[in-house]
């Protein structure tokens, strides 16, 4: 196991390798020739067209002016300068809010620190616990005397302490998590309310629509809406599945690109035309003019993705049962999305439209009874999954091990015995592994959320990081410490009668902080520095620039960085490794969401709910096991006490969910008719006709129409309109129509 040493050793190896990766980055950055690896945001936003070259001959790649490496390291305090009003504005409210998740990290744990630094370190190193288990073969490390595990069974004294800091950790966090709700619940309100107008906040998505043998879905559609919300209903849009139109589009982009890198060509050369071979992957068969055949391409694939969207438009086969609704208010909207339309519940099932550019179409299609389906087999798949990881968990706690190694593999005792190779394998590998093992399981989370049928990014992203918190608290914490604890304390095991065992585990279990710690040096000091460095971007950034290249249109897929992924985040010796953690990453995330990655949507902070539920997760779990720990160290009075934690730390959640999370789930009727009112004061004879058509078409459907020259003056209806249908069940209405009968 793990020793002072060892972990000495892991932090010199993670030090010096966040360092060299800041350095590197701060050196990088300022290179003309990495402009677009460490600056991509602010071309994408058309803020930055070319890097700042200092002159001279070289100036293009190399910086020139040796003044900036002086001050290579002033992206620091330029990432924390700008305010965070600025930083909503320029990088959205979804930024910000995933940032306050580190800053909330450090206002919750460096005041813990300094507590259990001042209170608990000393309880817990005074004792000669471990000590007097030498003779029980239990396997410590000097490191071990700062844990729980070093006071001696039916020490009431000492366990009071950790009782009393059990109960400060609660309030404090609680306290903590209460503002910083109260806070972002807020700033959400405040970013609704003077948030410029977006289809979203009128529309809604309508799903499950029942099928009519004397109707169309776009018939029946507009029927129910203008039966049931006759004040408030303004059009639709029907989802379209476009699988054909969307392949078209692709290929004929492919083409357009390519006849663009040969018109380019041949403005360089004007003599000569561009000639391309038509054999195997141009390298062989009959030449033709370049120019000649990649327009004809273009042309013969425009005119096929014009027939293909006349056939979606004028046809039903490819209509899906759900459609966006459209209304006249946000109040409208409100009341469509938070009530229930049927009788039945499992038709018309409503609610908020995401973004535009939020909507995952794919999933637009599935039925009700599928999307059912879909969830029990991906929690089949999901329990799988998480149950066969442990075997990797084995490995990298056998790791940790190194007993356990050398009796496994007694011909490498001469090497691993090497005092520098030792603590590496227990100190650094064991993390590393981990970090290893963890590495393609986002991907793998994110494609069981589409397979289950959520319709955004954001709720995608969301359902995977849950998954994520939950595979990483049943693996990596709770696995880490059996499989650990089993690996460490075998041989005690084997030697000691059963009713000692839950002593020897009691005893162990604060032991497994050291594992924690080289995983957290590893994920969260070199790891977060690793990020700012970039180093895969930039590596295929450069290979993209050399080799694939050709046209600006190719440059700015290449310059594309993505976005923060929000699907992918207590021993007293564990803090200080924990707060500078949450400190780099604050500081490095900053400076990259101002920088760097460009978010696809925006959400409001809509995840909050998420996080805030899952700190209450881990400080309730934190409480139960030490409630368990003190009654093995026969410490059983403080089983009450330590009893009432969980019970008000439930509570305090539930008062936070009916207090605050209506803000990230609901969207109360009072702010969307001041924001109808204001906006209608402002702006009275706005078209929103104009301004929803095409705003949820199928991405392959959107035109680059002026929709400005189309909000002209909207003529207010005087009298209902009247509401045709084909069904004979439906002729007689509430409003009068075409089949009604005369009064």
């Amino acid at each position: 196991m793990a020793t002072i040493n060892d972990i000495g050793v892991a932090a010199a190896i993670n030090i010096v390798t966040a360092i060299a990766f800041l350095i590197a980055f701060a050196i990088l950055r300022i290179q003309p020739v990495n402009d677009r690896v460490y600056f991509p945001k602010w071309y994408l936003k058309g803020l930055r067209s070319s890097s700042i070259q200092t002159g001279g001959f070289g100036s293009k790649f190399i910086n020139l002016d040796f003044r900036s490496y002086v001050r290579f390291l002033n992206w620091m305090p330029e990432a924390l300068k700008m305010p965070e009003p600025e930083l909503v504005d320029h990088a959205g409210l979804d930024s910000v809010v995933y940032l306050r998740i580190y800053l909330l990290g450090l206002k919750i744990f460096f005041p813990i620190a300094c507590v259990a630094f001042t209170a608990m370190v000393p309880v817990n190193w005074t004792n000669k616990g471990l000590d007097r288990l030498k003779h029980s073969n239990l396997t410590y490390s000097d490191i071990d005397k700062l844990s729980l595990s070093n006071i001696p069974n039916g020490s009431a004294s000492r366990f009071w302490v950790h009782l009393c800091m059990a109960y400060v950790i609660t309030f404090w966090t609680c306290f903590m998590l209460k503002r910083e709700y109260q806070n972002i619940a807020l700033m959400r309100l405040q970013f609704l309310a003077n948030d410029q107008m977006r289809p979203n906040q009128f529309t809604v998505l309508v799903r499950n629509i029942p099928t009519d043998p004397h109707e169309s879905i776009c018939e029946l559609v507009e029927h129910f809406f203008k039966v049931n919300h006759p004040d408030q209903y303004l059009t639709f849009q029907a989802v379209h599945d476009a699988t054909k139109l969307s392949e078209l589009v692709k290929t004929r982009k492919q083409m357009q690109n390519l006849l663009d890198y040969n018109n380019n060509k041949h403005m360089r050369t004007l003599s000569k035309r561009p000639v391309i071979k038509m054999g195997f992957l141009g390298c062989c068969g009959e030449e033709a003019d370049g120019i000649k055949y990649y327009t004809s391409m273009v042309e013969s694939l425009t005119r096929e993705i014009s027939e293909e969207k006349e056939r979606l438009r004028t046809g039903t086969k490819s209509i899906v049962p759900a459609a966006f609704v459209s209304f006249k208010s946000r109040w409208g909207a409100a009341i469509c999305a938070q009530t229930q339309q049927s009788r039945d519940p499992t038709e018309w099932i409503t609610e908020w439209a995401a973004e535009p550019r939020d909507i995952y179409y794919d999933n637009l299609a599935l039925p009700y009874v599928d999307l059912k389906l879909r969830r029990i087999i991906v929690a089949v798949a999901y329990f799988f999954l998480t149950f066969f990881f442990m075997i990797p968990i084995a490995f990298v706690q056998s790791l940790a091990n190194i007993e356990g190694i050398e009796k496994a593999f007694p011909f490498l005792k001469p090497l691993i015995e090497v005092r520098l190779l030792k603590s590496i394998i227990q100190g650094f590998l064991p993390g590393i592994a981990l970090k290893i093992f963890l590495l393609f399981l986002p991907r793998i989370l994110m494609q069981m959320s589409k397979f289950e049928g959520f319709v955004s990014t954001s709720s995608l992203e969301r359902r995977s990081a849950s998954r994520f918190y939950m595979f990483q608290f049943i693996n990596v914490f709770l696995g880490s410490i059996v499989t650990g604890t089993a690996f460490q304390q075998l041989n005690s095991f084997l030697n000691q009668s059963a009713n000692d065992i839950p002593k020897t585990i009691g005893v162990s279990i604060p032991m497994k902080a050291t594992f924690f710690i080289t995983y957290i040096m590893v994920d969260g000091w070199a790891g977060v520095a690793g990020e700012i460095l970039r180093l895969k971007p930039l590596i295929i950034y450069h290979l993209k620039n050399t080799f694939l290249v050709r046209t600006e249109n190719d440059r700015e897929e290449a310059t594309d960085p993505g976005t923060i992924g929000f699907n992918t985040a207590v021993s007293p010796i564990l803090l200080p490794f924990i707060i500078v953690f949450f400190g780099l990453a604050y500081v490095v995330y900053r400076h990259q969401v101002i920088n760097v990655y460009n978010q696809k949507y925006e959400s409001a902070g809509k995840f909050w709910p998420d996080v805030h539920r899952r700190v209450l997760t881990a400080l309730i779990v934190s409480q139960l096991l030490l409630m368990g720990l003190l009654n093995t160290k026969q410490a059983p009075k403080s089983t009450p006490l330590l009893l009432v934690l969980p019970v008000l730390t439930i509570g305090f959640h539930m008062h936070c969910k009916g207090r605050y999370q209506p803000a990230f789930v609901t969207y109360s009727l009072q702010e969307a008719m001041v924001k109808d009112t204001l906006e209608r004061t402002r702006e009275p004879n706005l078209n929103l006709k104009a301004f929803f058509r095409n705003a949820y078409a199928h991405p392959e459907f959107r035109v680059g129409e002026n929709l400005e020259k189309e909000m002209a003056v909207e003529k207010p209806h005087t009298t209902p309109e009247l509401v045709a249908t084909k069904r004979g069940s439906w002729r007689n209405t509430s409003l009068p129509s075409k089949h009604s009968c005369p009064a």
